[in-house]
């Protein structure tokens, strides 16, 4: 069963309704339009075969920043993301991952997420994302009409594609 949300959602409303984040000790330290700071502690839960932090573990940092940055937009949905390594991490590590809106267009937005220890950069993600309800309005749009794509015309740029 979907849930509507009738209070205004941002990046505290979906963070607070994130199980998985809660469940492996993700803090939201910050959120604001287009951006947020969250924070996790490596556990040894979280380690792999190596003996690093799991490349999901970060991945799931990453991406919890990124719902929290996109969904101060609207009830926001990911299209896609990809990530990229840059150092391992270890347990006992605390990363914090700061999430950047880059650009919006129409329903569409791209976020940059950097995961870091201390200074060093230990992942970088970025994500794009889809409004799929304006909550002012309580609009809900269906984004697997049509494979998310529309005419020419619409409101998502000169081309009219996702």
């Amino acid at each position: 069963m979907v849930q509507h949300m009738t209070a205004p959602h941002d990046g505290t409303t979906v963070f607070a309704a994130d199980a998985a984040a809660r469940r492996h000790g993700i803090e939201l330290l910050e959120a604001a339009p287009g951006a947020a700071t969250l924070r996790m502690a490596v556990t040894a839960e979280m380690a792999n075969g190596h003996g690093i932090a799991h490349g999901g573990y970060v991945f799931l940092l990453a991406d919890t920043a990124f719902a929290c940055a996109c969904n101060s937009r609207g009830v926001a949905v990911a299209a896609g993301a990809d990530i990229t390594y840059a150092a391992p991490a270890h347990v006992g590590d605390v990363l914090v991952a700061r999430a950047e809106e880059r650009v919006r267009f129409g329903r569409n937005g791209v976020y940059d997420v950097s995961v870091l220890r201390g200074a060093e950069v230990i992942a970088e993600f970025r994500g794009r994302s889809r409004i799929v309800r304006d909550p002012a309005t309580g609009t809900t749009r269906d984004t697997a009409a049509n494979g998310g794509h529309h005419g020419a015309g619409d409101e998502n740029g000169p081309e009219g594609r996702a």
